[in-house]
């Protein structure tokens, strides 16, 4: 059964936009905040921005676990052990190993419909 909270926030729309080179050559820029003189409005934009990261962030995890059970599979020739994946991906092994489970339950359609 879908997460109806982790539904209703991946339908929100998530206005992240790419900083021109420029901006982020700059260490004060951070997607024009910086500018935003009203502090309601300055709340509201980063809050929206706080909700969008998270949001990429839920669902890079989950390609990421994706990535390494498939990386994982014993089916495939070139599988890698949790040791590879974690070193790969800068992770403990036992965190490697938890990724590949949760990875494993998205790909048996536990969750494959939102990755």
């Amino acid at each position: 059964m879908a997460d109806p909270e982790r539904s209703e926030r991946r339908l929100r729309p998530a206005p992240l936009l790419f900083e021109p080179s420029e901006a982020v050559a700059d260490p004060e820029h951070f997607f024009d905040l910086e500018s935003i003189e009203d502090p309601a409005e300055l709340l509201a934009r980063a809050t929206e921005l706080t909700l969008a990261f998270r949001a990429a962030t839920d669902r890079a995890v989950e390609f990421q676990a994706v990535a390494a059970a498939q990386l994982a599979d014993p089916r495939r020739f070139d599988r890698l052990t949790t040791a590879d994946i974690a070193r790969r991906a800068e992770w403990t092994e036992d965190y490697a190993k938890k990724m590949v489970e949760f990875g494993r339950d998205l790909l048996r359609g536990n969750g494959l419909a939102d990755v």
